[in-house]
């Protein structure tokens, strides 16, 4: 059992669904199987350094507005510490806590050399003009300075974050540094050190884990059935990957709610028409609206979760009919309705696996920055694909030898290289 001594809040209610407990159950899981001892689970169980900073913005209109940033570094036992910076209203200590041990585990599991990480500020980024969004994240960047660098933390976007952002946080650290630092962050444009490929890799990655879970079945893409709950970076580029490899997606949602059509929608045209009007697919031609619930419980032969956390819980798990279930999102299936999906059979491809394609891009990209050598699209997609079929591949493996979920296959991968890591270089002091 992992005590309870990270000072972090308590959940608001007992009811809530804990990003962090749940992270620290598949852990337990992990090291039950893998046999760990008590000590080893303790100092996994603990992110090495959380760091709160206080973030005073002025606004366009003179008001003086302080906001609250995070940076959770769970490991550096195998490398530099390495995640996403989103901006959301939801986000808490213990989420980007719970994110930053899942990054541990994901990079472990891929054979990158970094340790997991992460970070936030709890705002509605929509509600902030472009002048704001840049204090904000100059000043969060400036206060972390001590904390992150190519060699110690290396950021990166995620929700509500992009390549505007990175390039602002990338510049920061550069000037107060004296000169150009690419390697600071990853997911930059590619005028300032960006990578070809960055910004379809994690639907890319989706796409290819799919591809190899049907293929396992003795199943290609083509005709399969396809219904996936975002259409935001993630989720409209593994729609329109997987539309490409002939699969038929009949669904797609945003936060608005989503769109359905028996015979497949229209990939290219949802995106033109999503463009067209502010990231809005309601109304697509061809199309009947459909919830964001009622998309989970669709008769399709994969499900995409490439949302928000805890969209598939023990109220609807019941309901999902899908064969296949592959986590885009991070922790979008509860640990209850995991229990039942795989009671009942169905495949779930977990996150530190399914969209594990853009942290895969992020480290090729540092990698590039540090040795200022840039590859061609088709290498940086060659690559990402070589390391995503292998791991899914020591997945299968490892589920088979043991005779374990795919989730605990991954994370005792996961857990069980970074233990091991932990344990040859010994406790200091």
């Amino acid at each position: 059992m992992i005590s309870k001594s990270l000072l972090l809040p308590e959940p608001a209610s007992p009811a809530h669904i804990c990003p962090f407990d749940q992270a620290c159950s598949y852990l337990e899981a992990a090291a039950k199987e893998l046999n760990l001892n008590q000590g080893l689970l303790e100092i996994l169980s603990h992110p090495r350094k959380v760091v709160t900073v206080s973030i005073p913005v002025k606004l366009d209109d003179g008001e003086i507005q302080v906001l609250a940033g995070h940076r959770v570094q769970h490991s550096d036992v195998l490398g530099p510490y390495k995640g996403g910076i989103r901006y959301h209203p939801a986000v808490t200590l213990r989420e980007v806590s719970a994110l930053a041990m899942l990054m541990t585990w994901k990079c472990a599991l891929l054979g990158i050399p970094y340790g997991g990480a992460k970070g936030g500020i709890p705002i509605d980024p929509k509600r902030y003009s472009v002048g704001e969004l840049e204090r904000i994240s100059r000043r969060y960047i400036s206060e972390l300075i001590k904390d992150i660098g190519p060699s110690v933390d290396i950021p990166a976007p995620d929700m509500g974050t992009s390549a505007r952002e990175m390039a602002w946080m990338m510049d920061t650290y550069s000037v107060n540094v004296g000169h150009a630092v690419p390697g600071v962050v990853t997911g930059k444009p590619l005028s300032i050190g960006g990578s070809l490929g960055r910004e379809m890799a994690t639907g890319r990655g989706v796409m290819i884990i799919v591809r190899e879970a049907l293929a396992e079945q003795g199943k290609s893409l083509v005709g399969v059935r396809v219904a996936i709950q975002g259409f935001g970076n993630v989720g409209s580029a593994a729609a329109e990957l997987l539309y490409e490899a002939g699969a038929k997606i009949i669904a797609v949602s945003t936060g608005a709610g989503g769109v359905f059509s028996d015979i497949g929608l229209d990939i290219p045209q949802l995106k033109v028409y999503a463009a067209e009007n502010r990231k809005s697919i309601m109304g697509f031609p061809e199309s009947v609206p459909i919830s964001n619930a009622d998309l989970l419980t669709l008769p399709c032969d994969v499900l995409i979760p490439a949302a928000l956390e805890n969209q598939i819980t023990e109220e609807n798990v019941n309901q999902v009919q899908a064969q296949i279930v592959a986590e885009a999102a991070n922790g979008p299936v509860t640990l209850e309705a995991n229990l039942a999906l795989e009671a009942r059979g169905v495949t779930v491809l977990p996150d530190i696996l399914a969209n594990a394609g853009g942290v895969v891009v992020s480290y090729l990209e540092w990698v590039q920055g540090i040795s200022y050598v840039f590859w061609d699209e088709e290498r940086v997609n060659r690559e990402m694909e070589h390391l995503m079929v292998h791991a899914y591949h020591r997945v299968i493996h490892q589920s088979k030898v043991r005779q374990i979920s795919l989730r605990l296959a991954a994370y005792t991968l996961g857990v069980g290289r970074v233990a091991q890591a932990l344990t040859d270089r010994g406790l200091y002091p």
